[in-house]
């Protein structure tokens, strides 16, 4: 009966066990999907911003400043100690006052007709004693579009001069005719700056060919979307692409870059279904370089070999997010982590705790703040030479660093692996080495941002024209991103400079001319390219 006994309850101790697992790992899986419900709900309805919220008093009153001061000639509202209403000083237009100093004036004149211009006491003709600018507007006009006609002249000499026919032996008067200037493509309708329009419109401001199509036929000029794209991918073959490979050569040569990707989607790729993404890679220069390069290059997928294709012959610093893409590179290459997405990871940790008593000690709360003292003392060195922010980093960041690293190891046994903050110590714990390589050098920044503000406007753009229908249209959109980018992070006015390029490099291949090409390179190009400033 005692073993019995002993055998009913060694069976009832093991349930009891197994029931606590089975419930100890449901109560996990809940945890872990309201933790991903809350995270979803945050990510579609809640703030992107990942900046710390301050409640300091001073800040809050940030919040109510007013942008531009217009004009405000009277105010109703305001009355005087004696009742009545005060008049308040005009106040001048920022905006106005912004404007460059050589911007174009068009002047309304404010005259009498001749039948007002009559004394109305002797009827005599009054005449004009003086005139003053009493209002300034700003007007704004749509685009337009014109017709560009052009007359060749044909010359002779007064003389009557003659020169033999070189056919019948008969003499011929002698005419030259003035050259005309070549075209971008031959036999075509587009102009310089007709060219500069599209690409601006679709890679700055966003606009597909389909909605620049539908708004030039409301202006009544019909310019078939198909027709704009056949013009920008030859004319970005013909004359962009060169500019493109020295922009990589170049981009090549610096030490310290960042480079990061995103998704595009290309319909018409060979061996891929349209519904599959292929990819938009942003490399750039970091903060030292004197003259900034962004360069876009597209390719059909993310993996490891494009990398290594794309920095052959690099030997410098990268700057990454912990895309295994970029581990095979050679060991010339030094990969340096970003402390931007190790902070985003317990940022989105943190979002996924309601209360905010829950957050206060939260082991979210105290990662996310760690990094915060990084980011801290970075914004206090920014103005600071390499040299300083070198010092200062080796004696203020470094004590930091070797707190979280003692940290994330102390509490990684406690957290859940699939959890938001597992997730988070994971990645930090990962990355560690490349991570910690920014006090390397004062150079190096602390985060990937920049680049993540390069790949943004493409991301913005993606979202209006979608996809690309070929590989020719993905790859000329590369290389317009290029070339616009580059040229704002230049000061100049993107327009104006592929109006520039193409009007110097119109009928000349520039594969066989390299001396052009480095003429042509945004660091190069002349004063009437550049944005204009006060």
């Amino acid at each position: 009966m005692i073993d019995i006994l002993r055998a009913e309850n060694a069976q009832l101790r093991a349930e009891t066990a197994a029931q606590k697992s089975a419930i100890l790992e449901l109560t996990n899986k809940i945890n872990w999907l309201t933790e991903v419900l809350t995270g979803n709900k945050q990510k579609m309805f809640g703030a992107s911003s990942e900046k710390t919220a301050y409640v300091d008093g001073s800040l809050q009153l940030e919040l109510f400043k007013d942008g531009a001061t217009e004009i405000t000639v009277f105010d109703s509202t305001q009355e005087s100690s004696s009742g009545k209403t005060k008049k308040r000083p005009i106040k001048k237009s920022e905006t106005l006052a912004k404007l460059p100093k050589d911007f174009p004036v068009e002047t309304i004149k404010c005259e009498l007709s001749e039948d007002e211009c009559i004394c109305p006491k002797c009827t005599e003709k009054m005449r004009a004693i003086g005139k003053e600018i009493v209002r300034r507007s700003l007007k704004i006009y749509p685009a337009r579009a014109v017709v560009e006609e052009l007359e060749q002249y044909s010359y002779s000499c007064t003389n009557g001069c003659e020169k033999d026919s070189g056919v019948t032996g008969d003499p011929v008067p002698i005419i030259v005719k003035a050259q005309l200037p070549p075209q971008i493509i031959k036999g075509s309708i587009c102009t310089p700056e007709t060219l500069a329009h599209i690409v601006v419109e679709k890679c700055i401001m966003g606009s597909p060919l389909y909605r620049q199509e539908a708004q030039w036929n409301r202006l009544g000029v019909p310019i078939p979307r198909q027709t704009m794209a056949d013009w920008v991918i030859r004319c970005s073959e013909h004359y962009f692409e060169p500019l493109y490979d020295e922009l990589h050569r170049r981009l090549l040569q610096h030490m310290f870059l960042h480079s990061d990707a995103t998704t595009f989607q290309v319909l018409r790729e060979p061996g891929k279904t349209p519904q599959s993404e292929s990819c938009m890679w942003v490399h750039r220069t970091s903060g030292d370089a004197k003259h900034p390069i962004v360069v876009y290059e597209y390719q059909p997928d993310k993996k490891q070999e494009r990398v290594n294709t794309f920095f052959r012959g690099y030997s410098g610093y990268l700057m990454t997010d912990g895309a295994v893409s970029y581990r095979r590179l050679p060991d010339e290459v030094i990969i340096v982590g970003c402390f931007s997405h190790c902070r985003r990871y317990f940022h989105d940790a943190l979002k996924t705790i309601k209360s905010t008593q829950e957050q206060k000690g939260s082991l979210a709360l105290i990662g996310k703040e760690y990094c915060d003292k990084l980011f801290d003392i970075e914004r206090d060195i920014k103005d600071m030479s390499f040299e300083q922010r070198y010092a200062a980093r080796t004696t203020q960041a470094a004590p930091i660093l070797s707190e979280l690293y003692a940290w994330l190891l102390s509490v990684q046994p406690y957290v859940a692996p699939k959890s938001k903050i597992g997730k988070a110590v994971d990645y930090a714990l990962r990355q560690w080495k490349y991570l910690e390589r920014y006090l390397l050098d004062g150079r190096i920044e602390i985060s990937n941002n920049r680049c993540e503000r390069s790949v943004k406007p493409f991301v913005i753009n993606r979202k209006n024209f979608l996809f690309a229908v070929s590989t020719a249209g993905a790859k000329a959109t590369a290389v317009f991103h290029t070339i616009t980018e580059t040229a704002k992070e230049s000061g100049l006015n993107p327009f104006e400079y592929i109006s520039h390029v193409l009007h110097t490099a119109a009928g000349i291949d520039l594969k066989e001319n390299p001396a052009l090409v480095n003429m042509l390179l945004p660091e190069n190009a002349p004063e009437s390219c550049k944005v204009a400033t006060l």
